[in-house]
């Protein structure tokens, strides 16, 4: 009798199955890991926040890497999430190389999720695929920004599992508002959330058109490559600016979505949809 009990829980156990009396075992973690190492940004400081902002969650385990050129296939099969925070400056030295650029590819098309954060988004100009993954790219005489400012993000789909449950506007404080991006054909991306770039904060000094008094630019938004996801957050410009409530909240379960198609992280309550 004994033995039949123990190989119950056996069983039970290999199932994934609470064991009666006993709490139920949280999933394994997300393996996630950061591609960073160069930058127009302050990737020193921002990438650390980035980390402690997924693993103070409870639902990733985070790991980073300063240099990715010369990694294959094998440096991302331990993983079920990568988070680029990353941008050459325009330098073909620093670019991957043809294996890591492929790893990477595959690795979501063969089902993995992606963070494209911020200024990631200018990476690679002229690497096709890699602009298809984005969904949008800053490129030369396409990507500008007034000064930091305090702006409202506006959720344009509620019913999506990233955004469901936060409220309509959301306050992002003294940050970056990306605006004439270069966005892939109509279908290739889904916005989740844009915000108003206001026309007179530019005092005349845009370097590019911006017809109007504004104009309202994507500022989350998903690819869907393959199997895989991607998740895009323009927002996020510096230390403070990833610490608001509307970053950490739209990070942490875009990243959650992009590994796992699903969204368990609950909502802070100021944030909260009434």
């Amino acid at each position: 009798m004994a033995k039949r009990l123990f190989l119950a829980a056996l069983a039970i156990l290999a199932l994934g199955q609470a064991v009666p009396g006993q709490p139920p075992a949280a999933p394994p973690k997300i393996q996630t890991l950061i591609i960073t190492g160069q930058n127009g940004h302050d990737w020193r400081a921002v990438t650390p926040e980035l980390r402690g902002i997924l693993e103070d969650t409870g639902r990733f385990e985070v790991r980073v890497m300063e240099e990715f050129r010369g990694a294959g296939p094998e440096t991302l099969a331990p993983y079920d999430l990568v988070v680029l925070n990353y941008f050459e400056r325009r330098n073909r030295e620093l670019w991957w190389g043809d294996r890591a650029n492929q790893a990477l590819l595959d690795f979501v098309r063969n089902g993995k999720g992606l963070v494209m954060y911020h200024f990631s988004a200018a990476a690679f100009d002229g690497w096709a695929e890699y602009e298809k993954l984005s969904g949008g790219n800053w490129r030369p005489n396409q990507g500008h920004h007034s000064p930091q400012h305090d702006f409202v993000v506006k959720i344009t789909d509620r019913d999506h599992p990233i955004t469901r449950g936060l409220k309509a506007e959301l306050p992002q404080v003294h940050d970056e508002l990306y605006a004439n991006l270069r966005w892939q054909p109509d279908g290739a991306y889904h916005v989740l959330a844009t915000a108003w770039d206001d026309h007179a904060l530019y005092e005349g000094k845009a370097r590019q058109p911006i017809p109007g008094p504004g104009l309202d630019h994507p500022m989350l938004w998903t690819v869907p490559y393959g199997q895989g996801r991607v998740f895009g957050n323009a927002l996020g410009h510096d230390v403070p600016a990833v610490r608001t409530p509307t970053f950490v909240a739209t990070f942490t379960r875009g990243a959650e979505w992009a590994a796992t198609g699903t969204v368990t992280l609950p909502i802070p309550p100021e944030l909260a949809a009434k």
